[in-house]
């Protein structure tokens, strides 16, 4: 197979129509759906020896390495395969915004202030989809499938957001599976607002979900009636039959988790709850940290680890280097059986000035910073199977039946992987072979 394997690839090869064997791939195992098929030789990495038969843009097939055989058929060497991956944290509305709103000085309050500045001036409909368009190309081009984005539901701009949203999410349909939640901070259901903005969600189909923090304020304080705005969160979902999903102690010391736990088994939401960030419970004491994820394991509460976003807004303070990662006890949690995901979460705004909507790189950076590897065991499976499973959506797996939306590498394991950034990728939708590039900055213009 020549070097450059995107160029090799007969143009008549991956057209979404009829059959066609991807012999020689190498899986990781946790994105076969099922496992491993008897017979395929294993990598020490976890990886395993398939042939995949594509059949009208679908897996057909998925069998040990060399025993599946067809007319078409492209041999890929070894190659790393893996199926397109899922971002269950991002918020596209704030997206792309970085030089034109406020300087945020890199911390969570001067990026809340920034985006509140920004938004207030900005955003109108044209300009959230021009934005929101763009962030959907720059996914679509490093081969993200799917997304559930939170977005800003203040009063007096969530109608015109999710207006501009419920466009967005049609135009891109075939293209990028898309969900909204409604993020607020958790007093604003205190009063009629919760109201109305709970029907609006249910119109659009998103779900209800907030931050654990007052308007303006700080996690980890100014929320005495917590549990009373829980209730009343999760009130106004279970009369609509909304999932929930919340930003939860954003902070080195915060302690809304038990709480929001402790909501989902009195409403009998086990299993319909998100948690993203919890960056705090990486700093409790072991046992209270054992107790705490316990307690989350019980409420069948899946998690959402942020790394990127959340090393770069913890423990900033100028002319001083950061003493903590800001990340969540993922180990601990998935050795619990607490689902955990990880995220892209902003991606060039007052929150985050940089990303761009690539979850590879997302994840090669997650698995850096939270040591999951030596082994890597399921670690794929935290950008691909586990996010796609929390969203309720068929994606993230490889498997008879699944739409053929792959993504190969020029990466013989998962090491080589994670050490190059794979912009040589070759992207494959329904079977087809993918044109979708990110696009130029010359393109989001405003």
């Amino acid at each position: 197979m020549k070097d450059d394997f995107r160029r090799a690839v007969p143009a008549d090869m991956l057209t979404g129509k009829g059959r066609v064997l991807l012999s020689g791939a190498a899986v990781p195992a946790c994105l076969l759906d099922g496992g491993a098929p008897q017979g395929a030789a294993m990598q020490p990495d976890g990886s395993a020896a398939v042939d995949l038969m594509l059949e009208d843009g679908r897996i057909a097939a998925v069998a040990a390495s060399g025993s599946l055989a067809a007319e078409a058929a492209l041999d890929l060497g070894g190659r790393q395969v893996w199926p397109m991956l899922v971002d269950m944290h991002t918020h596209l509305d704030k997206g792309h915004t970085m030089g034109r709103a406020p300087d945020s000085g890199g911390t969570h309050p001067g990026a809340r202030d920034a985006t509140s500045a920004d938004r207030k001036a900005h955003w109108t409909h044209d300009d959230l989809r021009r934005r929101m368009e763009f962030g959907l190309a720059c996914a679509e081009g490093h081969g993200v499938t799917a997304i559930r984005t939170h977005l800003d539901s203040h009063e007096g701009q969530a109608e015109t957001t999710w207006g501009a949203f419920a466009e967005t999410r049609a135009a891109w349909a075939e293209r990028v599976a898309l969900q909204a939640v409604a993020l607020v901070p958790l007093d604003s259901y205190r009063g009629g607002y919760g109201e109305r903005l709970a029907d609006l969600v249910a119109a659009h189909g998103g779900l209800m979900g907030g931050v654990t923090r007052a308007a303006g304020g700080a996690h980890g304080d100014g929320l005495d009636d917590i549990d009373e705005l829980l209730d009343r969160l999760f009130g106004l979902a279970k009369a609509r039959d909304l999932d929930i999903d919340l930003h939860v102690d954003e902070a080195m010391k915060a302690g809304a988790l038990p709480h929001v736990a402790r909501a989902a088994l009195r409403h009998g939401y086990e299993g319909r709850v998100t948690c993203g960030h919890c960056c705090s419970l990486a700093l409790l004491p072991e046992a209270e940290m054992a107790e705490t994820i316990a307690l989350v394991a019980q409420a069948g509460i899946s998690m959402v680890t942020l790394p990127t976003v959340n090393m770069y807004l913890q423990d900033r303070q100028p002319g001083r280097t950061p003493r903590w990662r800001g990340v969540m006890p993922v180990a601990e949690l998935c050795a619990a059986g607490v689902p955990v995901a990880v995220a892209g979460d902003n991606c060039r705004d007052p929150f985050y000035a940089y990303g761009d909507h690539d979850m590879l790189d997302t994840w090669r950076q997650s698995l850096r910073i939270l040591h999951l590897d030596h082994p890597y065991g399921d670690a794929p499976a935290l950008a691909g199977p586990v996010p796609a499973k929390a969203m309720g959506i068929a994606a993230g797996l490889i498997g008879p039946g699944r739409d053929a939306d792959l993504a190969v590498f020029e990466a013989w394991s998962l090491d080589q992987v994670i050490a190059r950034p794979q912009s040589d990728r070759l992207l494959v939708k329904r079977g087809r072979r993918s044109t979708a590039r990110p696009p130029s900055y010359a393109t989001l213009g405003g």
